[in-house]
């Protein structure tokens, strides 16, 4: 009866300073390497070859996908940027027209307004 034995770990764990937590981490890893090259040896050959071919299209569309988000957020940013500028250019313009109107409504010889009110509309 011959039975098969693992070989010993490439790194020798002691009690070299790991905690029962380190040890047990580093156990596990061993176990999850271990797993993964039985699973490799159970698939064909090009099994790895498709698989790696599959992750790189899909990681390829999520950076399409993220570069457009990014376009797409960059423009909106753009155009608040511009809207931003155009209403405090507005602004500055209908405070211009109160303080001109402040002024005409100073000089009448009545001393009040001269009763018009200035409408301005949005483009």
């Amino acid at each position: 009866m011959s039975e098969e034995m693992n070989p010993a770990p490439e790194e020798p764990v002691g009690d070299d300073g790991q905690t029962p937590l380190e040890q047990f981490i580093f156990h596990q890893r061993r176990g999850l390497e271990e797993f993964g090259k039985a699973m490799e040896s159970l698939l064909p050959p090009r099994f790895k070859e498709h698989t790696q071919a599959a992750g790189n299209e899909f990681a390829t569309g999520f950076r399409v996908l993220i570069d457009a988000a990014i376009d797409e957020i960059k423009k909106a940013s753009e155009m608040e940027d511009h809207d931003a500028h155009g209403e405090a250019e507005h602004e500055a313009q209908a405070r211009a027209n109160l303080a001109a109107d402040d002024e005409q409504g100073e000089d009448d010889s009545a001393g009040g307004k001269s009763g018009k009110i200035r409408v301005e509309l949005d483009d």
